[in-house]
């Protein structure tokens, strides 16, 4: 598999023979006795900003009793194997995991058939989205996005000097790639689209997308954001990732976050051809830690383990939606681990509502004010958050 096979392949993972004993320790001590403490108010913002982040002290995912619906996480993640080769990884942290590094790039180019050289591995998906944005307007080109779209990395950029142009949303919020191109001028050097988009949870037609992409491409980079394509009904078919294989002016990004459920490891990667992934790696700071990377490694192929968390997550979101309408809202049709509902009201007050039930969802969106997004989490906790839908509902 390239350079690094046979000690990459050892690193950190030579003992995935790790007990179930020890599994449980590091997961009772992390989850359990350094779980924070969260109130109704933590999750309370009037700009839908999501307040559940401002955790109380130092701690690993939500306090027993709530449910955190708002992150766009996947509970059911890391698995056993990531755990077991993270916790081997750990004890061999007094070293470098550089080769860890070119192994898990290796296996990624392997599967999606380019070169070594297309692939940069970022602290999630996010470090590599913001290297992107600020590379490509560091001499003063513009990025050209949707208004409605996962927008915390441009906004990164925005906050070191680049311009933003945007482009209106459809009628039913999807991604009107017509006016995307109508804002497109000779300043625009970065084109971002999220896809599956967020918050909407919609997928974009593969077939329009790359014929958007074919007229583009020639004029500015275009940059897919693919964090939730393993999530889609048609994974292969959605993704652009041919594109970067042809070679096009086109760059794809994945990450670890979501499907694998590792958010708080901070693995994630970029495909685009050699050059532009060059301008990507000049722009990382930071280097992955070896549990990260062995994670990594260990869950990239795991099959029975991507199907089954892929089930638990549809499940659930067939149940919000289904609960949704019984209750005459109208959600979005989503191919991701959320779901954009208009809850009719002020989905401020409506996640407020949430809240004192320990529920914490995500308020409204700027120019939104009625739209709510709910994440997938465990079944349990959405069937919290159905139970509590006519009260949330009545209060909105």
């Amino acid at each position: 598999m390239g350079q690094g096979t046979d000690e990459g392949q050892t690193m950190g993972l030579e003992k995935r023979g790790v007990t179930q004993t020890r599994r449980n320790f590091v997961r009772a001590t992390a989850l359990a006795a350094l779980a924070p403490v969260m109130t109704p108010a933590m999750a309370q913002s009037g700009d839908g900003a999501d307040k559940t982040a401002h955790l109380s002290g130092p701690g690993f995912g939500p306090a027993p009793g709530v449910a955190l619906l708002s992150r766009n996480e996947n509970p059911y993640g890391p698995s056993e194997k990531a755990v077991a080769a993270g916790c081997a990884a750990t004890e061999q942290g007094a070293y470098y995991a550089d080769r860890s590094l070119l192994y898990l790039v290796d296996m990624i180019a392997e599967r999606n058939r380019i070169p070594r050289e297309f692939v940069s591995v970022s602290a999630g998906s996010g470090e590599g989205l913001c290297a992107a944005a600020q590379s490509w307007t560091r001499d003063g080109g513009k990025i050209a996005a949707p208004t409605l779209f996962w927008d915390t990395t441009v906004r990164y950029a925005e906050r070191q000097g680049a311009k933003i142009v945007t482009a209106p949303m459809k009628s039913d919020l999807g991604v009107d790639l017509d006016a995307l191109e109508a804002v497109i001028d000779d300043n625009v050097s970065l084109v971002h689209i999220t896809n599956p988009n967020n918050p909407t949870g919609m997928l974009l037609d593969p077939d329009e997308l790359r014929a958007f992409i074919g007229r583009i491409e020639k004029r500015a980079t275009v940059l897919v954001d693919e964090a939730y394509n393993e999530l889609t009904d048609i994974p292969e078919t959605a993704s652009m990732v041919d594109l970067v294989r042809d070679g096009k002016n086109v760059i794809v990004s994945r990450t670890f976050s979501k499907i694998y459920g590792m958010a708080g490891l901070r693995v994630g990667y970029l495909m685009a051809r050699a050059d532009l992934t060059a301008r990507i790696r000049s722009n990382i700071m930071s280097w992955i830690s070896g549990p990260g990377l062995a994670a990594a490694i260990a869950s990239y192929d795991d099959q029975e383990f991507l199907a089954e968390s892929r089930a638990r997550i549809i499940e659930g979101r067939e149940m919000v939606i289904a609960a949704a309408q019984s209750h005459g809202l109208v959600c979005l049709p989503s191919q991701t681990n959320f779901a954009f509902v208009n809850v009719k009201g002020d989905a401020n007050m409506f996640r407020d509502k949430m809240a004192s039930e320990r529920i914490y969802i995500r308020g409204a969106y700027q120019g939104l004010p009625n739209w709510s997004r709910v994440s997938m989490g465990r079944l349990e906790d959405l069937s919290r958050y159905i139970a509590a839908l006519p009260k949330a509902i009545a209060a909105g």
